[in-house]
């Protein structure tokens, strides 16, 4: 018998914040003590991708949403809707209501609340896999294209799918079963996922190039192993429905979505990894978080106790960020494969020069910009940046923000910078005297290039002056976004 699907549980959209600026947060932006707790994991939709992930939000359901409950206009009007609660926080499948391309299907473990664009349906215990299964087939794209074919997928399209239940396939569970954990593997190998716990090129070996390589052939075997299992679920559907004569069980590619080991990727997530060890995000010693927000970290030898780690495009601070990259990569490896190592993570970063100027370059040009990226702009380093000229730039750690931070960051480095500047000036100018015309000419243009640093770094200093002697107080359940303008004119652009 074929019944549709929504004869086998509910499928339906869940809440309606009214307000996500206010009651949605990236889960890193957050005390991360207050996770699961304040915060609850919220299902939002987003790329496409099956199986697991896309585990990106939570909202405030503090004391059981009672502020979403009653948020309103003034008038008594109720601006949200948390609707279909009964089936929150249960184990549920779900689909991203708007896609560019054919959706795609995921499994969500028990805890999450799903979301209007997020929307869920809730099998029963003996039916769930069998559904995903299904609806992760070529058939049900096919199926889908036609009776959705805005490619805006509703929750009654989805409970249309015609499903011939056929419980003769244990296969089907097995399958799906590996097909989660392949997906959640690959999710949690990269720090955008909580369940995070440790750089993947951290793997034991003793050069980077055969970290990547290990790395390289893990993620080769799971996207084949993936591609195999769908391919094998296509062509037992395929003879449930009885479409021998239509329809092929292969998957293309570019339908697989897990990914495969990317060199540059990789070498930008490894340096993301180091910058987080430096602030004590994360630890060698230990997987997982380390800190965000909760008790004092404890230091490692190349972790940065002021929370400030400064980017210059010379060696000016012994603390500098380019410098203790090198202190990572050499505690991680090992000295004897320190050279090696660095010069494999400069080919995968780019650039000219020598290894270390290529990294050094990286952080003064690029690392931010891929830092945004990655959290979505919603950074939880913040880039102190002077302006154009790289007179100044250091980073903090959002989490580790005090009160007396600005303070410490002008007393500390940008008064030092300045110090700096005047002297690199004077000595060139002293220089300048018994030069030839040769030498002259470059002395002239790196005069000129230090003071237009130094005049940059003066308006800067006073700018962070102002902002210290407010001696600004941070809530991260305000979020990035609003925390973010709270420091203006000194912050990178977003």
């Amino acid at each position: 018998m074929i019944w549709s699907l929504k004869n086998y549980g509910f499928a339906g959209i869940g809440m309606r914040t009214g307000d996500n600026e206010r009651f949605l947060r990236h889960w890193y932006e957050i005390h991360f003590t207050r996770f699961g707790k304040k915060w609850i994991p919220y299902n939002k939709g987003g790329e496409f991708r099956k199986w697991y992930g896309n585990n990106d939000y939570v909202v405030n359901w503090k004391n059981d949403g009672f502020e979403i409950r009653n948020f309103g206009d003034g008038t008594g009007y109720i601006r949200s809707r948390a609707q279909n609660t009964q089936f929150y926080f249960k184990e549920s499948v779900t689909w991203t209501l708007v896609s560019s391309s054919a959706t795609a299907f995921r499994y969500k473990p028990q805890g999450h609340i799903f979301d209007v664009a997020g929307m869920s349906m809730f099998p029963t215990k003996k039916s769930l896999y069998y559904i995903l299964a299904f609806c992760n087939t070529n058939i049900a794209r096919i199926m889908l294209s036609i009776i959705a074919p805005t490619l805006n997928y509703q929750v009654g399209d989805i409970a249309r799918l015609p499903v011939i239940m056929n419980d003769s396939f244990p296969k089907i569970d097995e399958l799906v079963r590996q097909n989660i954990c392949l997906s959640k593997k690959d999710w949690d190998a990269f720090e955008i996922s909580w369940d995070f716990q440790r750089h993947p090129l951290v793997n034991g070996e003793a050069t980077v190039a055969a970290a990547f390589g290990k790395w390289e052939a893990e993620c080769e075997e799971r996207f084949m192993c993936l591609k195999k299992n769908e391919e094998e679920l296509n062509q037992i559907f395929i003879g449930i429905y009885g479409l021998e004569d239509e329809l092929t069980p292969e998957v293309e590619e570019k339908d697989v979505t897990v990914r495969r080991a990317d060199l540059g990727r990789e070498m930008r997530s490894l340096v993301s990894y180091a910058v987080g060890c430096m602030f004590g995000r994360y630890s060698l010693d230990a997987p997982g978080l380390a800190f965000a927000g909760g008790s004092t970290p404890v230091w490692a030898a190349f972790e940065d106790e002021n929370n400030i780690l400064p980017i210059c495009d010379d060696e000016y601070f012994e603390d500098d960020i380019a410098t203790r990259f090198v202190d990572f990569v050499r505690i991680t490896y090992g000295e004897a494969t320190l050279e090696e190592n660095l010069k494999f993570i400069a080919g995968g970063l780019g650039g000219k020069g020598t290894p270390r100027e290529t990294i050094r370059q990286y952080f003064l040009n690029d690392f931010y910009k891929d830092h945004v990226k990655i959290y979505q702009k919603r950074p939880i380093y913040w880039l102190f940046d002077s302006g154009k000229k790289n007179g100044f730039k250091a980073l903090m750690y959002l989490h580790r923000y005090s009160r007396d931070q600005l303070a410490r960051l002008r007393t500390d480095y940008v008064h030092e910078q300045q110090e700096r500047y005047r002297t690199q000036l004077t000595h060139i100018s002293a220089a300048l005297g018994g030069a030839s015309v040769a030498d002259r000419v470059k002395l002239n243009k790196q005069m000129e290039k230090l003071a237009g640093q130094l005049a940059e770094v003066s308006a800067f200093e006073e700018k962070i002056h102002h902002l210290a002697d407010m001696h600004i107080e941070l809530d991260l359940d305000d979020g990035v976004k609003h925390n973010y303008a709270l420091f203006p004119e000194v912050l990178a652009k977003i």
